[in-house]
């Protein structure tokens, strides 16, 4: 499965691939720990996704070449 990955913030600091192939992961528990397993930063930073421009509220499947944001927190309008 091709996943890309699109990071803002600080979290660019530490991926620096914008696309990845993965197998095994169908839904979005999976990719972050997937994510925090291989940048390990991650771990202690708080973060959300969005998958195909979807803010991801609960655990969501994932399809084959999905673009997944990786967005640290905001505030604001």
């Amino acid at each position: 499965m091709e996943i890309e990955i699109i990071s803002f913030g600080q979290i660019t600091e530490f991926i620096n691939n914008q696309k990845i192939e993965v197998d095994g992961i169908a839904d979005t528990d999976a990719f972050k720990q997937y994510l925090e397993d291989r940048f390990p930063a991650l771990k202690g930073t708080k973060y959300k996704l969005a998958l195909n421009k979807n803010i991801v509220q609960q655990n969501t499947q994932i399809t084959n070449q999905a673009t997944i944001a990786i967005m640290p927190p905001f505030s604001g309008g």
